[in-house]
């Protein structure tokens, strides 16, 4: 298992790395698979939680949010509306159809376009700030160290349960961990780019604080749902791993808080 996955990370940093720093279309298209495969990934534990909701108009919601929102901005708003009324009347006409809990659906399809398709986009918008390469890989591996860190202290060292029914491996110690590792990350990369970003270590300590101490709640969010699905993995698409929504969970909370910490706090 232990070498299935460390296979898979170095097939997806091989890709991702790359796409990454060259930006561009090649960034977007690759953030653009992860968003829409994992609104399907969404669809498919919430029937597993006895909910219908529409694959079509959540995955194509979230596509469409996510042009709108990077390619053509002045029409975000105008997009996310159009998409949410259309959901709406496509679940009247299921529930004038005899499905009772048609108005659950809506609910449930409407947060799948706005959770991956709105708050997904901060991927790319944050990619897209100016000097985005170098913000994009402080606020990202400060996720990543928060999560490894919480892995390996929690393993070694955790006895106290963080969340025992949405994740009972989680330990406050764990977090702690997590909440140490990234923000010394924090540290690190804002030494790092320090050339490249107008920024102290105190302010790449926020950074990665921030990271850490929220981004967990991505991670337990996205345990909830496979929980009330009862299904373990959001899919099998990345041996080891898990699904693209397993993958990303802590990156949604990420991209979105650290694109508005930088935003207002540091341009």
């Amino acid at each position: 298992m232990l070498l299935k996955r460390f296979i898979t990370a170095l097939v997806l940093a091989a890709i991702g790395l790359p796409a990454s720093i060259y930006g561009g279309i090649y960034f977007w298209l690759m953030m653009a698979f992860f968003l829409v495969y994992a609104s399907w990934e969404y669809v498919n534990l919430m029937r597993g939680a006895q909910h219908q909701p529409s694959a079509v108009l959540t995955v194509g919601g979230v596509f469409g949010i996510l042009i709108a929102r990077t390619v053509f901005p002045a029409y975000e708003s105008a997009v996310l509306t159009f998409f949410v009324l259309l959901a709406m009347a496509y679940h009247l006409f299921a529930f004038e159809s005899g499905r009772d809990q048609a108005a659950g659906d809506f609910a449930i399809t409407v947060a799948g376009m706005v959770y991956l398709g709105w708050i997904g986009s901060y991927l790319v918008k944050l990619r897209e700030l100016p000097q985005g390469l170098w913000w994009f890989f402080l606020v990202l591996p400060a996720v990543w160290f928060a999560d490894s860190g919480a892995y390996f202290i929690g393993k070694n060292f955790g006895k106290h349960k963080l969340s025992p029914r949405l994740s009972p491996k989680k330990t406050w110690e764990g977090y702690w961990g997590g909440v140490l590792f990234g923000t010394l990350s924090g540290v690190l990369f804002a030494w790092l780019w320090r050339d490249n970003l107008n920024i102290t270590l105190l302010n790449g300590a926020l950074i990665g604080l921030v990271m850490a101490l929220f981004t967990t709640l991505g991670d337990l969010g996205e345990s909830m749902i496979k929980r009330q699905a009862g299904i373990k993995d959001s899919s099998h698409i990345f041996p080891g791993h898990g699904g693209v929504f397993d993958r990303i969970d802590t990156w949604l909370w990420g991209s979105a808080l650290g694109y508005y910490l930088i935003i207002w706090f540091f341009s």
